[in-house]
């Protein structure tokens, strides 16, 4: 007897198989538009079908440059591969969709595969492991995938990092306003590079390197303040040594100032350092430059930062207020999410498992959510934020740690913006 199954001869009726890894980190923070390419065109390779940027833009309604500028920032995400072709032009090209479970642990012999999972396992039990995913969590304020946790876990085994100097990076990353994890891996390799094993021997080479981030320590010090600095708090700062020009000694003799005070804090200590600056000069701090500074246009970047996020946290309301079922949805995700950060931590062997079992809960409240958004005429990115680039987001630093490509607009643009500022305060 000979056994035969129907196959589905439309294609619509078929599955596409999308990575998790994809939804997980690459997915949220994309553009709406590119993760429509993206999959659209992933169906189609499924199917070994030929389709051209062309056909692409007309079936999802967009231009076909935005298909081509798709293209180029998953290139540059490293998801996929241009394969020029020989008689083409520049943008003659296939694209090949890479393999990211490849990309992402690597292909390694089946022994080394076995002792790096007997390695990972020692780790994850190691008490100290376990609050620095604490520790790290706190200061992040957000729960990591396993995908992430899988990756800090690699800076000890490949890095030889120790676990407090990840937590500090990560504090460090966030007093800067960079919290993607490739750019603290960044910094915990650089940091192990130059023969830094603890956190005393960052400080002192933060001190010699990072000459800024030290002199918000000093201040904090003299304050007797053990946290790091809020991001208003850098500002400020900034504004005594760039935009007054003052000395860390002079900046240290106005903390003084606060010792006969119940409640020493910034605000007290830059009304101190602002009279001294307007009696030297008989401007005010907060007057016209002739130039903007660099403090200026990081609070320009500041600036832009906030306002994308207070827009979308108004689109979030605006969507909860319509659809109240997307914050059910929402809030199960987050639950599902955290159980995963603790299968992982557990060490259990079902772990994996367990683990498919929730990230198919999520896939599955995923399209739940952007059914509901697509039924009630809201795009699927509506409640991202959306910052003016895309690259930095709205940051000024790019992965790597230095400026990003948008710094030179920003830059004119944050002279035209705080003349406006000042002329809206007179």
């Amino acid at each position: 007897m000979n056994f035969k199954r129907e196959q589905a001869r439309e294609y619509y009726l078929l599955d596409t198989d999308v990575e998790n890894i994809f939804i997980n980190e690459y997915m949220a923070s994309a553009p709406g538009d590119f993760v429509k390419v993206y999959l659209f065109a992933r169906m189609y390779a499924g199917l070994s079908e030929d389709m051209d940027n062309e056909t692409i833009a007309r079936q999802l309604s967009l231009q076909e440059e935005d298909v081509l500028k798709a293209w180029s920032y998953w290139e540059k995400m490293g998801v996929i591969r241009k394969i020029q072709k020989p008689d083409g032009g520049k943008f003659n090209y296939q694209v090949e969709f890479i393999n990211l479970k490849e990309l992402l642990y690597g292909k390694e012999p089946k022994k080394k595969k076995k002792t790096d999972d007997d390695n990972m396992k020692a780790v994850l039990s190691d008490k100290s492991v376990q609050s620095m995913f604490k520790s790290i969590e706190r200061i992040t304020g957000r729960i990591f995938s396993g995908a992430e946790m899988m990756e800090i876990l690699s800076w000890i085994n490949d890095y030889e990092a120790a676990p407090e100097i990840v937590v500090y990076a990560f504090s460090y990353c966030k007093s800067r306003g960079k919290q993607n994890i490739r750019y603290v891996a960044a910094v915990v390799k650089r940091w192990v590079s130059e023969g830094l094993r603890d956190v005393l021997a960052v400080e002192e080479y933060l001190r010699n390197t990072d000459q800024r981030h030290y002199l918000y320590r000093r201040v904090f010090k003299s304050l007797g303040f053990a946290r790091p600095a809020t991001e208003e708090e850098m500002k400020i700062m900034d504004r005594w040594f760039d935009g007054m020009g003052y000395t860390i000694d002079k900046v240290l003799e106005a903390c003084g100032k606060t010792s006969g005070i119940s409640n020493p804090n910034i605000n007290y200590v830059n009304k101190v350092l602002t009279n001294w600056y307007e009696e030297k000069t008989g401007t005010s701090a907060d007057g016209k430059p002739r130039q903007v500074s660099a403090a200026s246009v990081q609070k320009y970047y500041n600036y832009l930062r906030t306002k994308a996020e207070e827009e979308a946290q108004a689109r979030v309301k605006e969507v909860y207020e319509k659809i109240p079922e997307i914050r059910q949805v929402e809030e199960e995700m987050n639950t599902c999410r955290m159980r995963i950060s603790k299968v992982y931590l557990s060490g259990r062997d079902d772990k994996e498992l367990e683990v498919k079992k929730l990230q198919k809960t999520i896939d599955s409240l995923n399209r739940e959510k952007a059914v509901l958004l697509t039924d009630n005429d809201f795009e699927l990115d509506y409640m991202d934020v959306h910052y003016k680039c895309g690259i930095c987001k709205d940051t000024g630093t790019n992965d790597e740690g230095g400026r990003c490509e948008c710094y030179s607009l920003r830059t004119r643009e944050a002279e035209l913006w705080q003349r406006n500022s000042n002329s809206a305060e007179k």
